[in-house]
C-alpha cells in the first residue's frame, strides 16, 4: 500500500494506516497478504474471462470493482482524497472523474487502430502513463491497469503476460515516465509485447 495519506480521515482505521475492509482485518500487513491472494486469483479469473466493455473509464472502473469486491466497499469507486507514493504525486482527486473521462475516450477514438508495432507500443506507454498518472482508486491501482492493459493489448491482436515481466523494472519506467521521461517505458512495453501466438 505505502501511499502518503493522514490515516485518521483517508478510510483506515482509526489509529491505524490499514484500510476498512470487508474482512474486519485491522492489521496492514495481514490485509495485504488476504489482499494479493484474493486479487491473484481474481485476475487469473479474468484472464479466463474478461470483462466485456468498450475500454472506457467505466470498463476501468468495472475491472478494479471485480478484483477488489471481496475486501473494499468502495471497490471500482473513484477515490475521495489525494494521495502520492515515493515522490510521485497522482492527480487531485477532484479532477480524476473529468480527466478519466478525456483520457479514455481517446481509445474508443481508434487511437490504438491501424499503427506499426513500434507506434503501438509508443501509445501504450503514453497511454499507461496517462493512467498511471490519474491512479482513480484508493488502492490496487496497479492490479487494474495491468489487467486493463492485458485484456486492451489482447483485443489489438498481440500479447502480454504481467505475470512474466520484472515488475521492478516497470515501477522504475512508470517513476521516469511520471517525471516526463517516457523512454524507459516503452522499452519496457517494447520487450513484454509479443504477437499472439
Amino acid at each position: 500500500m505505502a501511499y502518503s495519506l493522514n490515516p485518521s480521515t483517508d478510510n483506515c482505521y482509526e489509529g491505524t494506516s490499514c484500510l476498512v475492509n470487508k474482512l474486519g482485518i485491522y492489521d496492514e500487513g495481514k490485509l495485504s497478504e488476504v489482499e494479493a491472494q484474493i486479487t491473484f486469483a481474481k485476475a487469473v479469473m479474468l484472464e479466463e474471462n474478461p470483462i466485456e466493455g468498450n475500454f472506457d473509464f467505466e470498463h476501468f472502473k468495472k475491472i478494479h470493482e471485480f478484483l477488489f469486491c471481496d475486501l473494499y466497499e468502495w471497490a471500482g469507486c473513484v477515490r475521495s482524497v489525494d494521495i502520492s507514493k515515493k515522490r510521485t504525486r497522482f492527480l487531485r482527486a477532484s479532477s480524476i472523474e473529468e480527466i478519466a473521462a478525456k483520457c479514455f475516450q481517446k481509445v474508443g477514438m481508434g487511437y490504438f487502430s491501424n499503427l506499426s508495432f513500434d507506434s503501438f507500443v509508443e501509445r501504450i506507454a503514453e497511454f499507461y502513463n496517462d493512467v498511471n498518472y490519474i491512479h482513480p482508486f484508493r488502492e490496487g491501482n496497479g492490479r487494474a491497469e495491468r489487467a486493463y492493459f492485458t485484456q486492451l493489448i489482447r483485443s489489438y491482436g498481440y500479447n502480454i503476460n504481467f505475470s512474466e515481466v520484472d515488475t521492478d523494472e516497470l515501477m522504475i519506467a512508470t517513476i521516469q515516465a511520471s517525471q516526463g521521461v517516457n523512454d524507459y517505458l516503452v522499452e519496457f512495453f517494447k520487450k513484454a509485447i509479443t504477437q499472439k501466438k
